[in-house]
């Protein structure tokens, strides 16, 4: 399994968090697997065989083969049908809400064709391009290109929208939003409007995915010993709110989490990030 990250150019760092490959051999075991959210929105290429994403148990639809996923709020599981290369943009939370007219809540917990946000002829084009490209660095610029021409000519992201979520990050997502506010309700609901609109999902939502990631990335680097000290450098109230929280994104405890073999790519994903 070989799963690479690459930093974009300057002018799009601000908006793109990185591009990653992932390559997985055919004879690889392919068992389903555990996506759990990040607070990010990804625009994906499958240049290898189908994917497939279980809407229940047992039945499932293939993931398109260029594709945006937006923005989630509970695990889902994925399979492999075979060799698995994947070329993939990982946007900030309020980075892909600059490339299109799309209400960015339209896009959340699924799958759009890339089709449908940019039109046929244009998706086209771009997935043909990405496919015929040698290597990795040609396929971030034949992007990078793509991006940079169907970038807004005024900006979308509301200033309120922006430092809300920068509050986050820069606090791992504790601090209350009532907080970064000022205790202003009326610019709550405006956020809460705008965050729908451009984000896809609720700050207090986005502030939980981005405090869980946090503890994951401890809980994986295994540099915390215990669940207590985890909860508590996480800035939850407890070990059991740390747990409840867990449980509604990874949909499991966090010790199952470290035995659980269909966590293996979002481990792999949370740990290197």
């Amino acid at each position: 399994m070989n799963y690479q990250t690459f930093q974009p150019n300057n002018d799009l760092n601000s908006l793109i968090k990185c591009y990653w490959t992932l390559e997985v051999a055919a004879e690889y075991n392919s068992e389903k697997q555990r996506i759990v959210p990040d607070g990010c929105i990804e625009m994906a290429f499958i240049l290898g065989d189908d994917i497939k994403r279980f809407t229940s148990e047992t039945d499932f639809i293939l993931q398109p083969r260029a594709m945006v996923l937006g923005q989630t709020i509970e695990p889902f599981y994925i399979q492999p049908a075979g060799y698995v290369n994947t070329f993939a943009i990982r946007f900030y939370p309020y980075g892909f809400a600059n490339f299109v007219t799309t209400p960015i809540k339209n896009l959340a917990n699924k799958e759009t064709p890339v089709a449908e946000l940019f039109g046929q002829s244009t998706a086209d084009e771009l997935e043909q391009k990405i496919i015929h490209a040698t290597e990795t660095q040609e396929r971030i610029r034949i992007i990078e290109n793509f991006l940079q021409n169907k970038l807004n000519e005024k900006t979308t992201i509301d200033n309120i929208v922006k430092s809300t979520i920068d509050a986050l990050v820069a606090t791992s997502g504790s601090s209350p939003i009532n907080t970064i506010l000022k205790e202003d309700l009326s610019k709550r609901r405006q956020l809460e409007r705008k965050f729908l609109k451009q984000i896809g999902i609720s700050p207090k939502q986005l502030g939980k995915v981005i405090r869980l990631q946090t503890a994951l990335k401890m809980l994986l680097s295994q540099k915390t010993g215990t669940l207590t000290q985890i909860a508590y450098e996480s800035e939850y109230y407890d070990q059991n709110h740390f747990i409840k929280d867990f449980k509604e994104f990874t949909g499991t405890t966090p010790k199952e989490f470290l035995a659980d073999g269909t966590l293996e790519l979002s481990s792999l994903f949370y740990a290197e990030d």
